[in-house]
């Protein structure tokens, strides 16, 4: 009896040691379908939070959204009325001057409309009602006659020479010029558009080919202006560059844009490498350039030590993208933006401080941002933000450290200044060689740099090809600061 109870104990031993391993197995098993499981939960969020990714929470423009953003909330619950709003000042357009009017009507009538009574004048102001019309007919033609003469002495008939603007301008003066031009870049014209609205409204029939030729000619006109501006670049104490991309007969191109103070200057380019920053700026660039953290950038800024300000909104796009992932992601992004709204809320109230307080606050609120930014979690997303921080997070406070130099912490001023072309490039789709491309580069520079200057780019266009055709220096888009 003592050896069959040791034998069944030996049994169940076995068999709880069987059972036991194939737990374990099993155990195993489900451990590490677990981990594969989260692996593949986590690489699925991060996939599914880079298709959701907006204007707010990347570098993608507005019109990329996908889904239309929610109204905001109304007042009370109540629907807003069309139209003005209570309380809203009225706003009328100025009437014309008295130089402006050229023609004027005076309307009397002799007897009272209610009883027939014989009026007489007043002293009263009248009413006036202004109208502005076109003219019958809007273009003035002018025909030049170099009369035929005799020479008794070379026994032969000799012709008087046209004047060398009149030569050089041909079958469309100036003023014509540079309305085809105005069409063509500022109102994003097609040569199809504008060849009907001569023939329609100016009552003037003109080829597609005869108006390439004048965009030609309106080109030629602004290279003296654009070279003056691309020469001046590389002396600038600030500029902010962006880049977007441009199509050429189905090739990708880029369009460079450089943003100083008083101009703007377009680069269309088939790179998109820092080859662009040491042709346009040289290697010896002493400036600081406000950008995104694009790898050109940090190229140039490493290879010849210049000084950079990353743009803080970009930072703060992905910063949010962080927000959209696991909870640890999103803690890190939320401490990131809290401290990151301080230093804005310090920038906003900067007129309630002093110099050297605003300073202090501005230091304090960087560190604070760069403390939590080298820390991040063992997530990959948030190890890349604090990789910036470790790498060039100088680069990111360079409006701190360079006091009352006018750097902004931003690049929006860059981003502002190129949005027009990215309109352009969708609706004429690109160019089609290096004569539209150079078109491009010029009409650019000279609506953006008119538009900061407060100028009239068709003013500034006409002068130009008028002094073209004359043989003249034509104006300069480098404002006169004397």
């Amino acid at each position: 009896m003592k050896r069959d109870t040791s034998d069944t104990r030996r049994r169940k031993a076995t068999r709880r040691d069987a059972k036991i391993r194939k737990l374990e197995a099993e155990n195993a098993r489900l451990r590490a379908e677990n981990a594969e499981l989260r692996a593949r939960i986590a690489k699925l969020e991060r996939l599914v939070a880079g298709l959701q990714k907006n204007s707010s929470t990347s570098s993608k423009a507005p019109s990329s959204d996908i889904t239309k953003p929610p109204k905001p909330a109304t007042k009370n619950g109540k629907k807003r009325k069309i139209g003005g709003q209570p309380g809203h000042p009225r706003h009328e357009r100025p009437p014309f001057s008295s130089e402006d009017v050229d023609h004027i009507h005076d309307y009397r009538i002799d007897g009272c409309p209610d009883c027939g009574t014989r009026l007489r004048a007043t002293k009263e102001a009248p009413r006036i009602l202004q109208q502005a019309e076109l003219r019958p007919k809007l273009v003035d033609v002018h025909e030049h006659r170099s009369h035929a003469q005799w020479c008794p002495c070379c026994k032969k008939v000799v012709f008087a020479p046209f004047p060398v603007e009149i030569r050089a301008a041909g079958l469309s003066g100036p003023g014509l010029t540079a309305l085809v031009a105005y069409l063509k870049g500022p109102c994003h014209a097609s040569f199809s558009t504008i060849r009907k609205f001569f023939r329609d409204v100016v009552k003037l029939k003109l080829s597609r080919g005869y108006l390439r030729n004048l965009i030609t000619k309106a080109s030629l006109a602004l290279d003296q202006a654009y070279q003056e501006l691309l020469a001046l670049l590389p002396l600038e104490a600030i500029l902010n560059v962006d880049e977007t991309g441009h199509k050429e007969n189905g090739d990708k191109f880029w369009t460079w844009c450089f943003r100083a103070d008083l101009y703007t200057v377009f680069r269309v380019d088939k790179s998109r490498g820092s080859e662009v920053l040491i042709d346009v700026l040289g290697e010896e660039f002493d400036g600081v350039i406000g950008c995104d953290y694009f790898s050109a950038y940090r190229k140039y800024m490493g290879d010849f030590d210049v000084r950079v300000q990353f743009c803080f909104a970009h930072l703060i796009r992905d910063v949010r993208f962080l927000k959209t992932l696991d909870k640890v992601s999103k803690n890190y992004g939320e401490r990131l933006l809290e401290k990151i709204r301080v230093l804005f809320r310090i920038i906003h109230r900067r007129e309630t401080m002093t110099p050297e307080r605003f300073q202090t606050r501005l230091e304090k609120a960087r560190d604070d941002i760069l403390k939590i930014g080298k820390s991040p979690p063992p997530r990959s997303e948030a190890e890349n933000i604090a990789k910036r921080f470790r790498e060039h997070g100088k680069a990111y406070f360079e409006f701190i450290t360079t006091p009352g130099s006018g750097i902004e912490p931003t690049n929006n001023l860059a981003e502002q200044a190129i949005r027009f072309v990215v309109i352009d490039r969708k609706i004429t789709q690109g160019t089609r060689g290096p004569t539209g491309r150079k078109w491009c580069e010029r009409i650019w520079t000279a609506i953006a740099t008119c538009t900061s200057q407060d100028r009239s780019v068709f003013e500034f266009l006409h002068d130009s090809i008028r002094a073209a055709f004359e043989g003249s220096p034509g104006p300069s888009l480098f404002p006169d600061t004397s």
